[in-house]
């Protein structure tokens, strides 16, 4: 596979000056960094590919042979190019300075080098609470919520820097971000390393702070973020949104949105994990004669028929109609529990009919009968 042309690879002119390829190449590796990008493969090979170009572009006799032969020109560099034979670390080692003291190196991609290990800029998480009825709980919804966070200056671009400035390193630490201390005890000198604190550990200092930000590469503001909730979420869980939290201080990594689910209570229906119970009253002539009713579910309504001589306390299960489980393993069912409504106030008639009835046998309690106790029921349900 061919190798695009270095000039291409970092997007300036072939008279673009040194202090532009320099300008050019951070700004890409800051985009395709992989603690900005874990587990993209694609970012890290582009990453890479602007290392190896940057190598070249950036070394005045290189970038003449360059110019004049290609890359066949710079066939020694391209064969140990970083593209290709060199690993994270030996970017880092080579160009770690160029990053502004943005991300961290010799921590996470082999061993400590001899430069010093700078901190790594990481915004700080938000948390969020969003309220579902139970509907938004069964389908799934998409929700757009104004957010008050830090957000990258749009005048300085994130960097801290005004137009035209650059970066120095910082004097007291020597740009490795880290300073030394050396203190007598009874057991000999002991050697404490903490934080720098002129640069704040990143181990550069801007010679000429942006206006609007004042250095600090971020400022207060509004974003309306979208949160797409799946279906089967439940109260109390927790989504994690990546990189939409605060942003970060100079163009590090942006911390993460964490949103807490609540669920509103339904009118009719009571959740219980996938399930969904549902109480149906019914008349003692509805029970006695059998009928055919409508029960709510969370997408409509469903007819169920009772037998005749259906007793209170009989639970039905409709399957499938309950709340789908959260990590796709089917759906829950709608469980109505059957109760008889008992009138309070009769007219004279109706406790004249219900007095006669009170009389037949067929309408006293048999123990001996073959109907099971609502809790023998219950028992066989859910075992």
């Amino acid at each position: 596979m061919s190798k695009r042309d270095y000039y291409d690879v970092l997007g300036v002119s072939r008279n673009a000056t040194v202090t532009e390829i320099k300008k050019a190449y951070r700004k890409l590796a800051l985009k395709y960094h992989p603690d900005k990008n874990p587990g993209d493969k694609e970012s890290e090979e582009k990453f890479k590919e602007a290392a190896e170009a940057y190598e070249v572009l950036s070394n005045e006799k290189k970038r003449a042979r360059y110019d004049q032969f290609g890359h066949a020109g710079v066939g020694g560099a391209s064969r140990q190019g970083y593209g290709e034979g060199m690993s994270m670390e030996d970017i880092f080692t080579h160009f770690g300075d160029i990053f502004g003291g943005h991300f961290g190196f010799g921590s996470g991609f082999g061993g400590s080098s001899g430069r010093g290990r700078r901190r790594v800029n990481k915004g700080s998480n938000l948390r969020v609470r969003v309220k579902l009825t139970l509907d938004e709980i069964a389908h799934g919804v998409e929700k757009k919520i104004k957010l008050k966070k830090y957000v990258a200056c749009k005048t300085c671009h994130g960097t801290g820097a005004r137009h035209g400035s650059s970066y120095s390193t910082c004097p007291t630490c020597r740009g490795t971000g880290q300073v030394n201390r050396i203190t007598n005890t009874f057991l000999g000198q002991m050697q404490t390393t903490s934080t720098c604190p002129q640069c704040g550990g990143e181990g550069q200092i801007i010679t000429d702070k942006c206006e609007v930000c004042h250095g600090n590469g971020i400022v207060r503001d509004e974003e309306v973020v979208t949160i797409k909730i799946p279906a089967g979420v439940a109260e109390g869980m927790q989504l994690s949104l990546s990189g939409k939290g605060n942003a970060a201080a100079r163009g590090g990594i942006n911390g993460d949105l964490i949103i807490l689910i609540e669920e509103e209570p339904h009118k009719e229906l009571v959740r219980d994990g996938n399930n969904l119970i549902y109480d149906l009253y019914i008349s003692f002539p509805d029970a006695a004669l059998g009928v055919t009713t409508e029960v709510p579910t969370v997408d409509g309504k469903a007819r169920i028929k009772l037998p005749a001589g259906t007793q209170g306390g009989k639970v039905l299960r409709l399957k499938g109609k309950g709340l789908p489980d959260v990590n796709g393993y089917g759906k829950g069912d709608l469980l109505v529990n059957v109760n008889i409504w008992t009138p309070k106030h009769l007219s004279k008639e109706e406790k004249h009919l219900l007095e006669k009835l009170q009389k037949s046998g067929n309408f006293k309690p048999n123990p001996t009968s073959q109907d099971k106790s609502y809790f023998d029921r219950m028992r066989e349900f859910f075992s």
